[in-house]
């Protein structure tokens, strides 16, 4: 059995206080303690002025059924029968795991309060190209998320934070470690408010170890964990992906974790810390590296779009120009490929018959592949394949995505209208659920949009507000 791993409370001693506590302080009438805080509770969304706006956005839920029409923009509020309705997500992260995670929570029914700075929002509305001074990235990364303004540094954004605290089931962080306890919104603090409550701190390198508190971003994860020195071409450089891959990962992972938590609260009745560092869910995606090592002292090379498990596996170009992906990890498949290639000689080698011995002949397998594909058109190319039961696909750009008739069946982009950009078309949720599917209810919505809608619905006054803001809170 493999030691358990401890989480940065259990592993320093100035956190040793950090422990879960068995009742909440007392609050205010304004206020909502974890324990009256269940999965019936009405949330933000239904009670706050946010919801009108919502409600007129939202994307047709995705089921297990076939979409009438993937493309048309549907009503479809979230119902209170959606898998997460009642949980409550406060969403303090920025680029891009952790919003990622709050995102994935949104999709499938929680409500999730987004807090900016009055000032410095969050990064990723800037980001990438935008349309009438509106970030597009934001309106995926923020779908599903109400919006408010709050300054933790602050004594006012500070109490404030903790009532919003008392009424949640999870946090979501990403400051650097430290951050937080400096602010007194540490894990001594917040679960003292609510001891039901989930906290997320997702980081570069986690909460402890000699990298912790150095700024980390998922370029770092991408370059440490191995897998910019698998991918690319052999006489190159080391190649890093052009998109957040180890962030969109850790997302991922951090919604699965999230999730884990809530479940084992329901046995406990107490909430916990889960750290996630992002450079180790891509070593996890990397697969077998490790253990490779260390019983072999092997080490993956780059092989470009080889691999050393089998072969044919490339890109090859066709005769129209155009780009395609075979794969035979099967064996089948492999000798299928080779009957439609008119080599079928090839199958009857000795080396034909494991996946590793094809790959160390992957040069002749190629140009016997390369030089099929290159004198028929891609729709040749596709049909054919299709007719012989072997797996090949179209290297498809944007476009193609968007009016590939397999998305299109799978509603897999899905339209919905936007008060600031009016129709638009975006991923839809994750996945499918048969019985209770989730939606896009809203894409992501202005800075600090529902601020005090929602801190209205926590209680407090138009004075209150005004204080706040008057201290730079909001």
């Amino acid at each position: 059995m493999s030691t358990p791993r401890p989480t940065a409370s259990q592993t320093s001693g100035s956190q040793s206080a950090a422990a879960p506590q068995t009742t909440a302080p007392q609050t205010t009438a304004s206020q909502t303690t974890a324990s009256q805080t269940t999965a019936s509770q009405t949330t933000a969304s239904q009670t706050t002025g946010s919801q009108t706006t919502a409600s007129q956005t939202t994307s047709a839920p995705r089921t297990t059924q076939q979409p009438a029409s993937a493309q048309q923009p549907a009503s479809a509020p979230q119902p209170a029968s959606a898998p997460l309705a009642g949980v409550r997500v406060l969403d303090l992260a920025t680029l891009f795991a952790g919003p990622i995670a709050a995102t994935m929570l949104g999709d499938f029914g929680a409500e999730v309060i987004k807090v900016e700075h009055p000032t410095k929002p969050d990064p990723s509305r800037g980001h990438g190209p935008s349309k009438n001074g509106v970030g597009l990235w934001w309106k995926l990364l923020g779908r599903n998320k109400h919006t408010i303004t709050l300054d933790l540094s602050k004594p006012g954004g500070r109490a404030t934070l903790l009532r919003l605290a008392a009424t949640a089931d999870v946090i979501v962080e990403n400051f650097r470690p430290g951050t937080l306890e400096k602010w007194d919104l540490g894990w001594p603090e917040l679960s003292a408010a609510n001891p039901r409550l989930v906290l997320a701190r997702v980081t570069g390198f986690g909460q402890f170890g000699p990298y912790a508190r150095r700024p980390g971003f998922g370029t770092l994860a991408e370059a440490m964990s191995g897998f910019a020195a698998i991918t690319g071409e052999p006489d190159a450089a080391p190649t890093l992906p052009p998109f957040g891959l180890a962030d969109s990962i850790a997302g991922l992972a951090t919604a699965y974790a999230v999730m884990t938590a809530l479940a084992a609260r329901e046995r406990t009745g107490e909430g916990q810390i889960v750290d996630m560092a992002i450079i180790e869910p891509i070593l996890t995606v990397l697969g077998p590296q490790p253990i490779w090592y260390d019983q072999l002292g092997h080490v993956q090379p780059r092989t470009g779009n080889r691999t050393q498990n089998n072969a044919p596996r490339n890109t090859y170009r066709t005769a129209d120009g155009t780009w395609v992906a075979v794969s035979t990890s099967a064996q089948s498949v492999a000798e299928r490929v080779m009957r439609l290639v008119g080599r079928p000689e090839l199958i009857d080698e000795p080396w034909f018959a494991t996946g590793a011995d094809r790959a160390r002949h992957a040069d002749v397998l190629d140009e016997a592949v390369g030089g099929w594909i290159a004198r028929h058109t891609r729709s040749e190319v596709l049909e054919a394949f299709e007719k012989a039961e072997a797996a090949i696909a179209p290297i498809q750009d944007v476009r193609d995505v968007m009016a590939d008739p397999q998305y299109q069946a799978l509603g897999t982009i899905t339209t919905l209208h936007d008060p600031e950009l009016g129709r638009l078309r975006m991923q839809n949720v994750l996945f499918r659920l048969s019985a209770t599917p989730g939606a896009i209810r809203w894409a992501g919505r202005p800075h600090g949009a529902d601020t005090d809608a929602v801190l209205t619905e926590l209680g407090l006054t138009p004075a209150e507000l005004a204080a706040l803001r008057a201290e730079g809170a909001l």
